[in-house]
């Protein structure tokens, strides 16, 4: 073997360096190949506009292989946002090419980039080009298409930010400039903001208006300082009717693209122009801000969102679905996402999408055994640790029974009804295995545990008392 090794091309062999040398390429070429056709699925699913401003500016890392494929963006901010949105997404499309694919990683390519994979080389027929991953994205980014009021869900966590979103996108002079909005991560900012800006240029066809993130915003001045034209980057924010910038929290710190910023607030306000801004917590709270521009955010109308209740929750996740009428989901099913991913709405989305793809991908009917199977490690890292003996509290306080009795041996309805849904909500909001509960309600078998279960879905669906009671008391749980 070691002759072998040793033989040179003059006799008419290669070497094993040469041999893996082509491997390489060839698996480059393969994964390359599979990259544009995931780039050309997600730009049909995710449509044209979505997919410029956050997707096209993915490049394939050259390096990359059949185990780990390597994707870069040219900003971190920008790798955060396909990372929370597209992650399982790739994946799958990925290994839908490529079944060996066991993970991608998306990364934040440096200013000296490595080489990369160019979309443009990866044919079927042709190698891998090196093509540069600082390539910007696109310079005014469109408003997302799914994101508009018709789909926003109203309750009363969000409906004054709603209304002042609406007020804001009103033809005439604004009611109130700025507009800031604040709230957690994932809980709807983005969205209104992209709505006010649909709204806006529907109504004023001639109008222009730009939706710009607070770390685009400092990327752009910071160019132009360098480049010697800050006149250009100013007369073309300034010169908007409508100007939005979102995530504000994060050029804290940053003194020169502050003082910018506050000079971009003055001119909004003193033209009377609309000016809207996004972050995750209330002016007066950011952190590493000069007190004399909180104090010209909060001049304006500020609202905020709060978390997302459960009824919203739920709320949602059927709005989500008349997007995507060819999924049948139980409603069991939706009760599940929304009682269980509780932390922002953004996760609630994610849960249903990559819920919905392995479903379409593997060719599976939703049920809920699918969805806890599919979503296991989701649903346990959101859950709030809920006790069978609080569900039983909370079921013998809603049904003024006594908690005793339901884990006695009465079968009369009055007292059989709460146990069952007890069981019911102690199967949906607990991690607890079929024979765990039924030793929890009086020793009983898993078998009458599966009778409750399956008998409360089917009361749901058709009593509106026993609906509204297991509603209740998952809200109460969830609190």
């Amino acid at each position: 073997m070691r002759g072998m090794q040793k033989l040179s091309a003059k006799e008419g062999c290669v070497t094993v360096t040469q041999v893996q040398a082509l491997e390489r390429d060839g698996m480059e070429a393969a994964v390359a190949k599979a990259w544009s056709h995931v780039r050309a699925n997600l730009r049909r699913s995710a449509g044209q506009r979505l997919f410029d401003q956050w997707l096209k500016p993915v490049v394939l890392i050259e390096g990359s292989d059949a185990e780990i494929v390597r994707l870069g963006l040219p900003s971190a901010f920008m790798t955060q946002w396909v990372k929370n949105h597209y992650a399982e997404r790739l994946l799958l499309e990925f290994r839908s090419q490529i079944p060996a694919v066991r993970s991608v990683s998306i990364e934040t390519v440096a200013e000296e980039p490595k080489r990369v994979l160019s979309a443009a080389a990866a044919t079927a027929d042709s190698a891998p080009v090196a093509a540069a991953a600082t390539a910007a994205p696109a310079e005014r980014p469109q408003f997302d298409p799914r994101f508009t009021f018709e789909r926003f869900v109203i309750d009363a966590t969000n409906r004054v930010a709603c209304n002042a979103a609406k007020a804001m996108a009103e033809p005439g002079a604004p009611r109130f400039s700025p507009l800031y909005l604040h709230a957690g991560t994932g809980q709807g900012k983005t969205h209104l903001m992209h709505a006010i800006g649909h709204a806006f240029l529907e109504a004023n066809p001639e109008a222009t208006a730009i939706y710009v993130t607070a770390e685009r915003f400092m990327f752009e001045f910071v160019q132009a300082l360098r480049n010697k034209d800050t006149h250009a980057f100013k007369a073309r924010l300034r010169s908007v009717d409508l100007l939005m910038i979102d995530d504000l929290q994060f050029i804290g710190g940053k003194d020169a693209t502050q003082q910018e910023f506050f000079h971009t607030v003055n001119e909004f306000m003193s033209s009377g122009k609309r000016l809207v801004i996004a972050a995750d917590r209330a002016p007066q709270a950011l952190e590493g801000f000069e007190p004399r521009l909180a104090g010209r955010l909060a001049s304006g109308l500020v609202a905020d969102i709060k978390p997302a209740e459960l009824e919203l929750r739920r709320a949602i996740v059927g709005r989500k679905l008349l997007d995507m009428p060819a999924v049948t989901m139980p409603h069991e099913v939706m009760d599940l996402l929304a009682a269980r991913i509780t932390t922002n709405v953004r996760e609630l989305e994610g849960a249903l999408n990559r819920l919905v793809a392995y479903a379409q991908l593997n060719g599976e009917v939703i049920t809920i055994d699918f969805a806890t199977n599919v979503l296991g490690e989701v649903l346990r890292s959101a859950q709030r640790r809920i006790t069978i003996d609080e569900i039983q509290r909370a079921v013998s306080a809603h049904f003024e029974v006594k908690q005793i009795d339901l884990i006695s041996e009465r079968r009369a309805v009055a007292i059989a009804r709460p146990r069952q849904i007890a069981m019911y909500l102690a199967k949906r909001l607990t991690t607890r295995s079929l024979p765990e509960i039924g030793r929890k309600f009086g020793n009983r078998d898993h078998s009458t545990v599966i009778h409750a279960v399956k008998r409360i879905e089917e009361l749901r669906g058709k009593d509106v008392e026993i609906d509204t009671a297991v509603r209740t008391l998952m809200r109460t749980l969830e609190g």
